[in-house]
């Protein structure tokens, strides 16, 4: 049994304390307080105290406060042991019927318009399946910018208020749960939202490889026009000699 519990709600922390029939110190730890809660909460472990850092919903870290208490306990050789919880990127990847051999986590994209496009513009070609997180308040706008970034057929699910009481998950295009937002899917709650890789792009035919070259001879000698080729086709550079020689 730990001596503290840190915790970024501390009301909704005491709750469930409460409901488990724990009583132990409860400690604020939010991104506001974090820095100045460190050294404090440090010296209590540094004491021979125990602290548990919890979070009310998914798990601790995961786009929630505490890496500063974790890397200074770690820093000054204090054990950090982690008791596996749910988490919300794994639990939506889990039932998504999306892949899940390969996942690249992206957590909140940014706030704003373009600075939230351009970032999704960058991810259109990633072949991992995407998992992020997102608010109640930038949902439609995100799933808007998911359509006209990634286009509205690449297939998707959104998760809404995992492990809790009220969860739902809609599977389908981006398309589709982009209609179904403030309908079938209530604007309320938290939200993941996990989308597909992009397909890997077909490599160029043939004539198509022999175009690109010549275009390319025209202002290169032939090993700089094959090599530079083989990059803009993604065809090997020896399939581009042979074709140039046919």
């Amino acid at each position: 049994m730990v001596d503290l519990v840190a915790a970024e709600d501390t009301r909704r922390a005491g709750k469930l304390m409460q409901h488990l029939g724990l009583d132990r110190r409860l400690v604020s730890l939010h991104e506001h307080n974090e820095q100045e809660q460190v050294a404090r909460l440090v010296s209590e472990l540094g004491q021979g105290r125990s602290i548990a850092l919890i979070s009310d919903a998914g798990t601790p870290l995961i786009s929630d406060p505490g890496l500063r208490l974790v890397a200074t306990a770690q820093a000054t050789g204090i054990d950090v042991v982690s008791i596996p919880g749910p988490s919300a990127v794994t639990a939506a990847l889990s039932i998504s019927g999306l892949a899940t051999d390969r996942f690249a986590f992206e957590g909140f994209l940014p706030r704003k318009r373009q600075r939230r496009r351009d970032r999704l513009e960058t991810l259109r070609t990633e072949p991992r399946t995407l998992v992020f997180f997102e608010s109640v308040h930038r949902i439609s706008a995100t799933f808007e910018d998911l359509v006209a970034v990634f286009g509205a057929e690449r297939r998707a699910a959104l998760a809404r208020e995992l492990t809790k009481l009220h969860e739902q998950l809609m599977a389908g295009s981006i398309g589709d749960i982009a209609a179904a937002l403030g309908t079938e899917v209530p604007l309320l709650g938290e939200f993941v939202i996990v989308v597909a890789g992009a397909d890997s792009e077909p490599m160029a035919g043939d004539e198509e490889i022999l175009r690109v070259y010549r275009l390319l001879a025209e202002a290169l000698p032939p090993s700089r026009a094959a090599a530079l080729c083989a990059k803009i086709t993604g065809r090997p550079r020896s399939e581009i000699y042979a074709l140039t020689r046919k």
